[in-house]
């Protein structure tokens, strides 16, 4: 078996380099390699960096994500926006008219080419270089910052490859300059909520949880620049977009601060929709196409805990992050309806239950639910809520996003998330495909930390 297997690793070109080969092990779970860590190289875990109160920022990619935040970051203190970048002349232009707008001094503005943000990065009035341009670019745009003395704050997913997060991880701890995945979902108010009751006992030892990214993108293919985001899943297969599913349940599970992922293995569907949605709008028969409709991932942590992160962008289905944490004396629930139940609720107190009742566990009645969202709402979420939902993004979620990685910036303080949360998160995308090209074999996860995995005990974000 591990013949074979190492055979069609070699033949489907998933032998790298040192950084990131595999091989079988003796179990039959396929090995990633671990880098050792460069002499003098130390962690980055609770990074904490010279205070900054004034945050200078240049922002990469103009198209989609970027002028929100743009946008966003004018109604956050102590910033200055020095610099602009995009590929197209007309997004730089129409970004710095906002500014202008709303009474900030023009921005110096980038453009013509994609190698134009490389003057950005060199820029020495920049503290905080803000990435928002297409995937691929990511990780070398980040890497790239670090080096010219940036923070970097980078679009989900910050990285593509196990070498583009090694990348990120190795620049990180040499520089010691914080990089950060702009993962706003963790920032939702029910997943903060959610996490804070898990916090204080709520739901018991949480043992199960779920997370997905089910949203079909056929009103939106056409707008990613030269077709970027549909060319990645026509040549890759797996979970290309996890980071808004696993970020949040990751937190609520500890992961590397107290517990790691172990291992995973991934199935999914055939092809169907989005080579259809191509034959549709451009006439071509596609035979080529790698995604498949739905990717389902199941992932087992060292403390036993165990995962379920699904990826589905084609398929006519509402909008669904899941977001579920199954705990040993509660539940929650975002999606598709909002609900939390624990223990024994719903029952009648002196009623034998009846297991032919499909609704003896029920959720807790809304009023009950909305008061235990007030009673546990997240000292964060309090803070900013009402800034927050007038200035908006994705509800203002985005907003707390950007306003918690400046605060942090302003004090000295650690980060909400780190490199390793970005590794984690990310590294879904390499590994589900390294699975399902391998017929399902379950893969293992890095631990990114280099073995620091269990050194911090909970996630708390600084204050």
């Amino acid at each position: 078996m591990k013949q074979v297997v190492t055979l069609a690793l070699i033949l489907s070109g998933f032998l790298f380099s040192c950084t990131s080969s595999k091989q079988v092990s003796t179990g039959g779970a396929i090995k990633t390699v671990i880098p050792a860590r460069p002499s003098g190289q130390q962690d980055v875990l609770q990074l904490k960096t010279d205070p900054l109160p004034v945050v200078r920022v240049a922002f990469i990619g103009l198209g989609m994500r970027g002028p929100g935040a743009v946008q966003r970051m004018t109604h956050i203190p102590g910033v200055e926006i020095v610099a602009l970048c995009d590929v197209l002349e007309k997004n730089t232009r129409k970004v710095n008219a906002m500014l202008e707008q709303r009474g900030f001094p023009k921005a110096q503005e980038f453009f013509g080419d994609t190698t134009v943000w490389r003057q950005v990065t060199a820029l020495p009035n920049v503290d905080l270089v803000y990435v928002a341009t297409d995937w691929l670019s990511h990780a070398r745009i980040g890497v790239q910052a670090m080096k010219d003395g940036k923070h970097v704050a980078i679009e989900v997913p910050a990285a593509m490859t196990l070498d583009e997060i090694w990348a990120l991880i190795n620049t990180s701890e040499q520089t010691r300059k914080h990089c950060i995945q702009l993962e706003n979902c963790v920032y939702d108010f029910f997943e903060l909520t959610c996490l804070n009751m898990a916090q204080h006992g709520l739901f018991g030892e949480i043992l199960h949880a779920e997370g997905a990214y089910i949203h079909g993108l056929q009103p939106y293919w056409e707008q990613y620049w030269n077709n970027w985001r549909m060319d990645f899943n026509r040549k890759h297969r797996g979970d290309v977009y996890p980071t808004h599913g696993i970020g949040p349940v990751c937190q609520a599970l500890n992961i590397h601060r107290g517990d790691k992922m172990n291992f995973l293995v991934s199935v999914d569907t055939k092809a169907v929709g989005n080579p259809a949605f191509i034959k549709k709008h451009t006439g071509e028969e596609v035979k080529d196409f790698r995604n498949g409709d739905h990717t389902m991932t199941m992932i087992r942590t060292e403390k036993g805990k165990t995962i379920l992160i699904q990826h589905d962008v084609t398929s006519p289905r509402p909008y669904n992050r899941l977001y579920q944490l199954s705990g040993t004396k509660g539940f929650a629930n975002k999606y598709p309806i909002e609900g939390l139940l624990f223990d024994t609720e719903g029952m009648e107190e002196g009623v034998i239950p009846d297991h032919e009742n499909l609704n003896t566990h029920a959720f807790v009645p809304r009023e009950t639910r909305v008061a235990l969202m007030e009673q546990y709402k997240h000292p964060i979420a309090k803070e900013i809520e009402g800034l927050a939902r007038k200035v908006g993004g994705h509800g203002g979620m985005d907003f707390i996003m950007d306003y918690r990685l400046i605060y942090c910036l302003q004090r000295g303080l650690p980060l909400d998330m780190d490199v390793y949360d970005l590794a984690e998160w990310c590294c879904l995308i390499p590994l589900t495909e390294l699975s399902l090209d391998n017929g399902s074999l379950p893969v293992e996860i890095p631990d990114f930390t280099r073995g620091g995995w269990n050194k911090i005990q909970g996630l708390e974000f600084a204050r």
